[in-house]
C-alpha cells in the first residue's frame, strides 16, 4: 500500500464525520451535498478516482461522501468547488454540513442559544458547556458510560466547541453563569487541563456582557440542590428553561412554569459571591492547582 492509499484511508476513517443513523434530517442534508457533489463530478465528466486525485482524497472516500455515508470536510467543499469550477455553490454547503456533524439535540440547543439575548445557568456538577475549553469538553465527555464511540465523541467535542460562538455575536446578548465550587476544583483531565480552563473563565468573566459566579460549598441554604437550571430568553418575550430538579428535567415554556425557574435562579444568584469576588476566588482555585 503506497503512503497516499494510506493517507486516503485514514481520512476516510477518521472518527467525527460518520454519519448518524438515527438523525434522519442530519443524514438527509448529508445525502443531499453528496448526490450535489456526484452531479457536479459527472458533468465534468471526471471519474470518481480521477476526481479524488484532483482534489487531495481517496476515491473511496469520494464514494462514501457522494452515498451520504460520510460527511465532507469543509476543505473537501473548497476544494471539489474550486476542481468543479462550481464559483462557490459547493463551498456554501459548509455551513449546512457542519451543522449536520453536531448531534440532533445539539444542534437544537446551539439553535436556541444563538436566538437567545439572555441566557442564565446555574451549574452544581459541571460547568456548562459553553465554558468549557476543548480539551476539559473532551476529557469530561469520555468519563460517560457506557462509553461515547470515538466516532460520538469527537461529534460531541466538536459540537460543544462551536457553542461558543454565543462569545462572538453582535448584538452581544446578557450571559450569567453560576458555577458550585466544585465545578472549578475537580480534576477533569488532569492539573494541567483544569488550569487552562480556569485561565479560559477569567478570560470570559472579562467579556462586558458576562457575568460569572461562584456558589461556594459551604452555602447550603439556596434552592439549587435539585440540579442544575438553564433559561434562554429570546426577543419576542418568550422563553425556555429546563431545570432537573423541576418538571420531570423537561424544557418548559409556560410563564407559570419558567417564574418557578427564575425565582429559584434569582435567589441562587443573591447568594453566590459577587462576580468580582468570583473572579478573584477563581484566581485563587488557579493559584492552588
Amino acid at each position: 500500500m503506497s503512503l497516499e492509499e494510506n493517507g486516503s484511508k485514514s481520512e476516510a476513517d477518521e472518527p467525527g464525520w460518520e454519519v448518524d443513523p438515527d438523525d434522519e434530517s442530519g443524514a438527509a442534508v448529508v445525502a443531499t451535498v453528496g448526490r450535489q457533489l456526484r452531479l457536479w463530478r459527472e458533468s465534468a465528466g471526471m471519474k470518481a478516482a480521477e476526481f479524488g486525485l484532483a482534489i487531495g482524497y481517496g476515491e473511496d472516500l469520494v464514494y462514501k461522501v457522494e452515498a451520504g455515508k460520510r460527511i465532507p470536510r469543509p476543505e473537501y467543499l473548497d476544494k471539489a468547488d474550486e476542481v468543479l469550477q462550481a464559483g462557490g455553490r459547493i463551498s456554501a454547503m459548509k455551513k449546512d454540513v457542519a451543522e449536520a456533524r453536531y448531534p440532533k439535540k445539539v444542534r437544537d440547543l446551539a439553535r436556541l442559544e444563538a436566538r437567545a439575548v439572555e441566557l442564565l445557568s446555574y451549574g452544581n456538577h459541571n460547568l456548562y458547556g459553553v465554558l468549557q475549553t476543548e480539551e476539559y469538553a473532551r476529557a469530561l465527555l469520555k468519563t460517560r458510560r457506557p462509553a461515547y464511540s470515538d466516532d460520538e465523541l469527537e461529534r460531541m467535542v466538536a459540537a460543544r466547541v462551536v457553542r461558543q460562538s454565543v462569545f462572538e455575536r453582535t448584538p452581544a446578548p446578557e450571559l450569567s453563569f453560576v458555577q458550585e465550587e466544585v465545578t472549578l476544583r475537580r480534576p477533569v483531565g488532569g492539573r494541567m487541563v483544569l488550569r487552562r480552563q480556569l485561565e479560559r473563565l477569567l478570560e470570559i468573566a472579562q467579556m462586558g456582557n458576562v457575568e460569572i459566579q461562584v456558589m461556594p460549598t459551604a452555602r447550603g441554604d439556596h434552592p439549587g440542590t435539585g440540579g442544575r437550571i438553564e433559561i434562554l430568553k429570546f426577543e419576542d418575550g418568550s422563553a425556555v428553561g429546563r431545570s432537573d430538579g423541576g418538571f420531570a428535567g423537561r424544557p418548559v415554556s409556560d410563564p407559570r412554569q419558567l417564574r418557578v425557574l427564575e425565582l429559584r435562579y434569582g435567589i441562587i444568584r443573591a447568594r453566590a459571591l459577587t462576580p468580582g469576588e468570583s473572579v478573584a476566588f477563581i484566581e485563587q482555585v488557579l493559584g492552588e492547582t
